[in-house]
């Protein structure tokens, strides 16, 4: 499947994609993003936003960024996949992800051995057809052993929340061959205690998730930097702000240190709806347009 050099991740509403027209995404297609990556939310089940947003469009790529492997299990995935496969075939990339603790603790479910429980989805989805085989999958990466699984397992790995130190070293460990396609915050906004006070808005909740903060610290980052909504060191590494200049060249390090794909995310007021003119600017600056 062929995602492009750049996409966009976007977990809110997408602004007439959730509707008939699914204005957003079709304009997103149109100016050349590779791909369209949306979260699975936190509803049990295969969500039907994937299929909205591949009916809104007519040749990009949708992927789940990601669909927990706590809230829909693997026959639901399976047969999600093989729906949308039907009805749009080569098109929909199913991302997969282990959660966190305090996302999974609310189902009343005890987060035990999520790499185990990684391994046996893998070996039920197996069975299940090429709507979901290998190369039609991806996982949602951080440590070693998931980075590995993602090379061995699927296509490659989606990152959620890293610097581009991550980038480096997660290609360095799954190799030359399997997708890496890491998610990249961004703010457009030039003033520094602008684009930090925003981006803070974005590192808040994941600092309080241990997954994404024990990454952080293995890649060097202390206590200081993770305490409250995170350092000014710790926020500038995982959001890039600036023009779309400054931007485009953070997306250009990513690829650099060796990913294949970059998901682009723009941080802005959730309550606004999906942000149509900032990906319109970047998309001049990060797709030639």
């Amino acid at each position: 499947m062929e995602l492009g050099k750049v996409g966009i991740w976007w977990s809110g509403t997408w602004s007439g994609a959730d509707g008939a027209h699914g204005a957003a995404a079709a304009e997103m297609e149109s100016l050349g993003y590779g791909a369209l990556w949306c979260s699975g939310g936190f509803d049990l089940g295969f969500p039907s936003r994937f299929g909205r947003l591949l009916d809104a469009t007519e040749h990009i790529p949708v992927a789940s960024g990601i669909l927990s492997i706590w809230h829909a299990n693997p026959a639901q995935a399976a047969h999600g996949a093989a729906a949308l496969e039907a009805a749009h075939p080569g098109r929909f990339l199913l991302g997969l992800g282990a959660s966190h603790a305090p996302v999974v603790e609310q189902l009343g479910t005890e987060y035990a051995l999520p790499y185990t429980r990684m391994v046996h989805y893998l070996d039920e989805l197996d069975v299940h057809g090429p709507a979901v085989a290998r190369d039609r999958r991806v996982l949602a990466a951080l440590g070693p052993r998931m980075l590995t699984l993602a090379a061995e397992r699927a296509a490659g790995a989606h990152p959620y929340f890293v610097p581009v130190e991550h980038v480096a070293r997660a290609r360095g460990l799954i190799g030359p061959g399997p997708l890496l396609a890491p998610e990249l915050a961004v703010v457009l906004e030039v003033d520094p205690a602008v684009a930090r006070a925003t981006a803070r808005e974005y590192t808040a909740g994941y600092l309080r998730l241990p997954n994404y903060a024990n990454n952080l610290r293995s890649l060097g980052f202390d206590d200081d930097d993770l305490e409250g909504r995170g350092s000014d060191r710790l926020v500038d590494a995982v959001v890039a702000w600036g023009d779309t200049t400054t931007i485009a060249e953070r997306v250009r390090s990513f690829h650099d240190a060796g990913a294949d794909h970059v998901c682009v995310q723009v941080v802005t007021d959730r309550s606004q709806g999906f942000p149509l003119e900032a990906y319109r600017e970047l998309g001049a600056a990060l797709l030639g347009g």
